[in-house]
């Protein structure tokens, strides 16, 4: 993530000062977008340090938390980002049609600046995103998509920027539109990331892929009748579950509390990524 902080860093600030030398409406855009991506990865990464803390008193069920608040807030700034830039690009379109005067070219180097950020930014994306979805964090695959985005934004520059150059001053306009069409871009991957975001604060249940094979891994313990009921729930890079367990009736205390303590662990052994489970035993 540090790498993806400095990569945006550079990228940035070429983006910027090309798109200002360079006459490019789409470029600068491009240019702050990775200037927001600067301030979202420092703070996705800062809060996924405070995420790995142990549990304590006052946070019995750990910090896991902030990352799912870290992945909200990255998704906000996403969506104000394309909100703000997409304004800029309608005010270019409405002031060009107001007034029809060709506009500048812009330079040709430019196509030079995209070109490697979209290379860049496509093999963060990449790394990040298998990263991410390794350790099962949010926050980091909503980092990634910032620069599956920024990759995506760059290549709608340089389609913009590619036929200004060859329509000339009359096509001038297509810089900005291809800056509109990024802005839109950038808002819908926002609003797809808050949404994923937002299911782990809420605690959403998971994929019912996920949960008919925890369903069937406590099922298959000695001594389970059936599961009478069952929730999991994301905390960070973890998960929590709780479940009601049937055995026969006719068990004692101790057979009963000895088969939720095999549930319990054969779901943590597992490979779900539960840190902790919570085995309520009903009678048959």
């Amino acid at each position: 993530m540090l790498a993806g902080i400095l990569a945006n860093v550079v990228l940035a600030l070429a983006k910027i000062l090309g798109g200002v030398f360079g006459r490019s409406h789409a470029l600068i855009a491009d240019g702050i977008e990775s200037t927001l991506d600067i301030l979202n990865s420092a703070m996705i990464w800062a809060a996924i340090k405070y995420a790995e803390r142990p549990a304590d008193s006052d946070h019995p069920y750990g910090h896991g938390k902030m990352e799912s608040l870290a992945a909200v807030a990255g998704s906000l700034i996403l969506i104000l980002a394309g909100v703000g830039l997409g304004w800029h690009s309608v005010r270019e379109i409405i002031h060009l049609f107001v007034s029809p005067a060709p506009g500048d070219i812009p330079a040709s180097f430019t196509l030079v600046i995209l070109a490697v950020t979209i290379i860049t930014k496509e093999l963060l994306f990449r790394w990040l995103d298998h990263h991410g979805q390794r350790i099962g964090s949010k926050a980091v695959q909503v980092d990634a998509l910032h620069h599956r985005s920024d990759a995506l934004t760059s290549l709608a520059a340089g389609i913009g920027i590619t036929l200004a150059l060859l329509g000339g001053p009359a096509w001038a306009a297509a810089d900005d539109w291809a800056a509109l069409f990024s802005c839109g871009l950038i808002i819908f991957n926002g609003l797809q990331m808050l949404r994923g975001s937002m299911g782990d604060i809420l605690d959403e249940q998971i994929s019912p892929e996920k949960m008919e094979k925890i369903l069937a891994a406590a099922r298959a313990v000695p001594g389970v009748s059936s599961i009478e009921k069952c929730r999991v729930r994301k905390s960070g890079f973890v998960f929590l579950a709780d479940l009601h367990v049937r055995v026969p009736g006719g068990n004692t205390v101790n057979e009963g509390h000895r088969i939720a303590h095999q549930v319990k662990d054969r779901l943590r052994q597992s490979e779900f990524q539960l840190s902790d489970v919570t085995v309520h035993i009903e009678p048959e």
